[in-house]
């Protein structure tokens, strides 16, 4: 099933490449702000500095919003038009803000936590440590299924927190796979400054990973007793034939084929 994960978000990403590249340009300039400006708006004193920071940092959890709607359009086969583009991302703002600031509250509790915890040099040091650990292990292999659960379901936030942590859970070994995965594609992006696939190709493999994995879900609703054996080409037969096969003949110079 992985495999064909793989094959399916490439392809997504080849025929959405022009778009994709478009979406990617977008993001590098909101990712300017939380660059550029703080140091700036920091000559009027710390705390301003502070505000721009963070202040770029949330716009660009808004931004990653409407760029996971995008992917979700992708990875369905339809194209995204600019005004439905906006529309999500404005639609989404609220969550997009919330997720941001859970992230980074998350991390400032990481960056005064631990070597508070390892300072400690006992058993409770090492213990707290251990479990600020695999608590943000397990928020950052949840985080990864965030923005694709809200874009695909549409639901309050506690809701889709809910359901991207049941996937997590569920899918473990799947879930680190598409970690490990996500960090390879951020790795090959830096050799195209993040044009090709940066962050909207990241943002189609979460969307793609979740939509296939919910065939899963679709179909243990009618089979509960199934769960031990999940007739995964059964499931993706369909995603299959719309993927087809490809040539690179084909992909280069469809109007040959």
């Amino acid at each position: 099933m992985f495999g064909f994960l793989i094959k399916k978000w490439f392809f997504d990403l080849w025929d959405n490449l022009l778009a994709v590249i478009i979406v990617n340009l977008g993001f590098l300039a909101i990712l300017a702000v939380p660059t550029l400006l703080p140091p700036a708006a920091a000559r009027a004193g710390a705390p301003a500095g502070w505000i721009a920071l963070l202040g770029g940092i949330a716009l660009a959890f808004v931004y990653l919003g409407g760029v996971s709607f995008a992917a979700r359009e992708w990875t369905s086969y339809r194209r995204v038009e600019m005004r439905a583009f906006f529309s999500a991302l404005y639609r989404d703002i609220k969550t997009s803000i919330a997720i941001a600031a859970m992230t980074m509250a998350h991390v400032l509790l990481l960056s005064v936590a631990l070597p508070f915890y390892s300072g400690l040099g006992n058993a409770l040091g090492l213990f707290a440590v251990a479990v600020l650990f695999w608590i943000s292990v397990a928020w950052f292999l949840s985080l990864q299924y965030l923005p694709a659960t809200r874009s695909h379901f549409v639901q309050p936030l506690g809701q889709t927190l809910r359901k991207a942590l049941l996937v997590m859970f569920d899918n473990l070994g799947f879930s680190i796979a598409l970690f490990i995965t996500a960090i390879i594609i951020a790795l090959l992006s830096a050799v195209t400054v993040f044009l090709i696939p940066g962050p909207a190709g990241i943002a189609i493999l979460y969307a793609a990973a979740l939509k296939l994995r919910l065939l899963k879900y679709d179909y243990l609703e009618e089979h509960p007793e199934e769960r031990k054996s999940i007739p995964w080409d059964a499931l993706l037969y369909e995603e299959r034939e719309r993927v087809g096969k490809r040539t690179l003949r084909g992909m280069i110079f469809p109007w040959k084929e």
